[in-house]
């Protein structure tokens, strides 16, 4: 008896240990380690002291399908030239750092199935230099990137056809570094993803992208070839799903969706008029902000997007002041003059806090606060008529990134014609918010927080009256 338990045991972890799961295979702890590098798309302490960044999140969507009882500790490398080292010398479970699949790569590790796709770039400062269209117009000028990454590898790869091509590999500088050194004139050429060069040119607008650097790559987690299986197994099952369920596109659209929207002349208005006209402003956006809870920030951008900080802007319909009010609205609020800045700010502040409110209460932020801007710009109504139609489509009316692929379709017979309030502009809200989103990140990298005085209170939940109709929530 005591023999054949011992064969049964023996399968048993023959079987454990086939499927991954055998103790061997499973970490002595519920902690894995990720290990991954500072940068605006991976890992970053944000202006509110919480961690943030893509790969940050998806980490941490990824410990949440794992069950309660799992967590991550990231161990934070001075460069993405670090990341496979660690990995390899058994220091983390897997590696979360913006990682090209690349043929060198795969010989090293073992990645996940890919939740991202990218185009390399050539990127150069428009003001300095022509776009470079082959790779002849490289040659002889002064080429960095970071080392360790494929954009090297790229470089190498070219460099084998065009034995003349040059440049100069850093170990402690990143993409968005090198590309800052672009925008001041440092550098005549880095090289960088499309996802990270669209967000940085918000920032630089002399920066531009030139030729495509080889094909475009897929991005991936990262695994030890030796490590244990069942990681990359759950992390694969993982990443399979939130594709088919929108949570991926969600957090993509949540750091990249907003950054394409703006073109350069656009950036360079909005940044020369936040040094020229925004500072005798701010007090007020932040007064508006100790009475809403609402960032400065946004409500700056808000006001750009819809007056470019002119109080006394005036529309052919008679949408007038900083925040451009309706005169219904503006009645609504108590404004009784909306070209007074004070009043005009405050009024607008406290409709967006009032929109806001109004959404159903299991909308998340960011979510929450792009729809309800969304509202501001075409009207509660026709928002609630989008996210039925969002709903009848199939996908999520309490995601920005569904809803605003439904908006434009309210000019549309089809649709507008089975819904409650019929014909709207539906393609004016998007531009609108992703517009404030561009602008808003741009305040948030250039301009410091406020921290109220009574950070917990808000004029709309005080007890002061909205004069609107409750809304009739998607159920």
């Amino acid at each position: 008896m005591r023999k054949f338990l011992t064969i049964l045991l023996a399968l048993l972890c023959s079987a454990c240990e086939q499927s991954g799961d055998s103790p061997a295979h499973r970490p002595l702890t519920k902690e894995l380690i990720v290990v991954t590098h500072n940068g605006p798309n991976t890992y970053y302490v944000d202006d509110e002291n919480q961690n943030a960044g893509f790969e940050y999140d998806l980490v941490q969507m990824f410990m949440k399908d794992l069950g309660p009882e799992y967590s991550a500790k990231f161990l934070v490398v001075g460069n993405i030239s670090q990341v496979i080292p660690t990995l390899l010398k058994g220091q983390a479970h897997f590696a979360a750092a913006d990682l090209s699949i690349t043929k060198l790569r795969q010989h090293l590790v073992k990645f996940s199935v890919p939740y991202q796709t990218t185009q390399q770039k050539v990127i150069y400062n428009d003001s300095q230099s022509k776009p470079p269209k082959t790779v002849n117009d490289l040659i002889g000028k002064r080429i960095a990137v970071p080392a360790g990454t494929s954009y090297a590898e790229r470089l190498r790869e070219m460099k084998e056809h065009t034995p003349a091509l040059h440049w100069e590999e850093l170990k402690r500088a990143s993409a968005d570094e090198l590309m800052e050194q672009v925008a001041d004139g440092t550098l005549d050429f880095t090289v960088a993803d499309s996802h990270l060069a669209n967000m940085l040119k918000n920032y630089y607008p002399n920066l531009a992208d030139g030729m495509s650097v080889g094909k475009p790559e897929q991005v991936a987690w990262a695994f030890p070839k030796r490590g244990q299986s069942w990681i990359s197994q759950r992390a694969n099952a993982f990443i399979e799903k939130i594709k088919k369920d929108g949570r991926l596109r969600n957090l993509v659209d949540r750091y990249y969706g907003h950054s394409e929207r703006l073109n350069p002349m656009d950036v360079t208005n909005f940044l020369v008029r936040t040094r020229n006209v925004l500072p005798q402003y701010v007090g007020l956006f932040k007064q508006a902000q100790e009475l809403t809870g609402l960032d400065w920030r946004l409500l700056a951008g808000v006001s750009y997007q819809e007056s470019h900080w002119d109080r006394f802007n005036t529309s052919p319909t008679n949408v007038r002041g900083m925040m451009m009010l309706t005169e219904a609205t503006a009645d609504r609020l108590g404004v009784t003059d909306r070209l007074d800045a004070r009043q005009s700010i405050l009024g607008g502040a406290r409709y967006i806090a009032m929109l806001k409110d109004m959404l159903p209460e299991r909308i998340q932020e960011p979510d929450r606060t792009w729809l309800a801007l969304a509202a501001y710009n075409i009207g509660f109504a026709h928002l609630e008529d989008a996210r039925i139609l969002t709903k009848r489509l199939k996908l999520n009316p309490d995601s920005w990134a569904d809803v605003k692929k439904t908006l434009p379709l309210l000019n549309r017979a089809e649709h507008y014609s089975t819904l409650k309030y019929g014909y709207a502009s539906g393609g004016a809200p998007v531009v609108f918010v992703e517009s404030i989103r561009t602008y808003h990140k741009i305040l948030e990298r250039y301009e410091p927080k406020h921290q109220p005085i009574l950070p917990d209170f808000n004029l709309v939940n005080a007890g002061m009256t909205t004069g609107i109709a409750p809304y009739q929530p998607v159920p």
